[in-house]
């Protein structure tokens, strides 16, 4: 099942949309899709509090009070790595939506056959996202890790410590082959850069490059090897500039 939720202020636009979501909706039966329908970016955010968050999202950017980039920042700091889809009047607010991990933007108003390659884009992603997993060996166990859980790995004495979201690490047996080596499955996805010798970050947890360091969610600092800062910013902009972009004709 899909969880979709829909976030506007205005009734035309929450009925116009929410009309085309839902005929996306009957022609994915296999997607099983719920979606759910908010008028303000309070709403979904306290619907997230309680129930966690939903699998995608569609935000309009211009609303009262909280706008669209509000509430997905919001959303980024409790935790969700769903993809964003941002509704727009205008190409000006794709730039906000980068602060906000956006995965894409649409002008309004919306053509169907745009907003469903989008849709099929997203939960694709998502999908692919959440099935990429990696093998962690630790003492008296085999355990499937999944790689959007790991903020940064780094090797303490000759094992690795794997820094997970929402639990406490995981400690790797004693390593046999090259640290390079072991995390090699990390670092053939795009969202991991490897931060110099002992150390490898996920791009999306990364809030800023620092001169020698990257600064993670929750304020963990992964060091930076020297000569790298330049890299780092190359990729860390290129995995997020890189990814949202207006869909046209």
């Amino acid at each position: 099942m899909i969880r979709l939720a829909l976030c506007d202020d205005e009734s035309v636009q929450r009925a116009t949309v929410g009309a085309l979501l839902q005929s996306y909706a009957a022609q994915r039966p296999d997607l099983a899709v719920k979606l759910t329908v908010f008028a303000s970016g309070r709403e979904l955010l306290a619907a997230v509090e309680e129930s966690g968050s939903f699998d995608l999202y569609v935000l309009d950017i211009v609303m009262p009070e909280l706008s669209g980039i509000d509430v997905g920042m919001q959303l980024r700091q409790l935790g969700s790595d769903a993809p964003i889809i941002y509704l727009t009047i205008s190409p000006e607010y794709a730039v906000d939506s980068y602060a906000a991990r956006a995965f894409h933007y649409l002008i309004k108003p919306v053509d169907p056959v745009q907003l469903y390659q989008v849709l099929d884009q997203a939960v694709a992603a998502q999908e692919k996202r959440r099935s990429a997993c990696i093998t962690v060996r630790t003492r008296g166990s085999v355990q499937l890790v999944r790689m959007d859980e790991i903020i940064y790995a780094e090797l303490t004495g000759r094992a690795v410590r794997y820094h997970l979201f929402n639990r406490p690490p995981l400690d790797g047996m004693t390593l046999r082959i090259p640290f390079q080596k072991e995390i090699a499955p990390l670092l053939a996805d795009a969202r991991f850069f490897l931060c110099g010798a002992s150390f490898v970050a996920n791009l999306f947890y990364v809030t800023a490059v620092e001169k020698s360091f990257l600064r993670l969610d929750g304020g963990a600092k992964v060091p930076l090897a020297r000569g790298l800062t330049a890299q780092a910013r190359r990729r860390w902009s290129d995995y997020w500039l890189g990814a949202p972009r207006e869909v046209t004709p």
